[in-house]
């Protein structure tokens, strides 16, 4: 990732899946996922040089985009200043308060989850290959399909009753 062109390429190919990704781990919270992004995406080009070629550069980019993202949220709890955003804006151009209403609990859901949970369940909603995932957790891919039937199991069950 040595020229400006290969770098613009890359923002373009991952910048939605890292906005995603951000915008899961802070609730929702488009604003602060939007910032993080922008953040995100300066760490990778100040530290493009230390990238190693024979490594997937997908993989690179999401431990720098979850390693930003804990930090954040650690920085967070420490000061006592956690984010808790209630608006959340419908990804289609109808307004439909069912859907929003859906998307609002998944996100309660998904910010109830440890950290390791949450940022498995974020992946596999972008559709990172297991095989990129567990290369990010540090765990086997049988582990990582119980750990996911689990994750799933307990979204479930908190989209039912508010809690995990």
């Amino acid at each position: 990732m040595n020229s400006r062109a290969e770098f613009i390429r890359i923002y373009e190919q991952f910048h939605p899946k890292v906005f995603r990704l951000c915008k899961g781990f802070f609730n929702g919270n488009e604003d602060l996922a939007a910032d993080y992004t922008q953040e995100i995406f300066i760490k990778i080009w100040e530290k493009k040089d230390s990238f190693k070629k024979d490594s997937n550069v997908g993989t690179w980019i999401y431990r720098i985009s979850v390693n930003m993202c804990l930090m954040q949220i650690r920085k967070e709890a420490r000061e006592k200043k956690k984010s808790y955003s209630t608006y959340f804006e419908s990804v289609t151009e109808t307004y439909d308060p069912e859907h929003e209403h859906r998307l609002k609990t998944m996100y309660e859901c998904i910010h109830q989850l440890k950290e390791k949970d949450r940022l498995i369940i974020l992946m596999v909603l972008e559709k990172v290959p297991y095989s990129q995932i567990t290369e990010v957790i540090g765990i086997s891919e049988e582990s990582l399909r119980v750990t996911i039937h689990r994750i799933k199991k307990k979204l479930t069950s908190c989209a039912q009753h508010g809690k995990l």
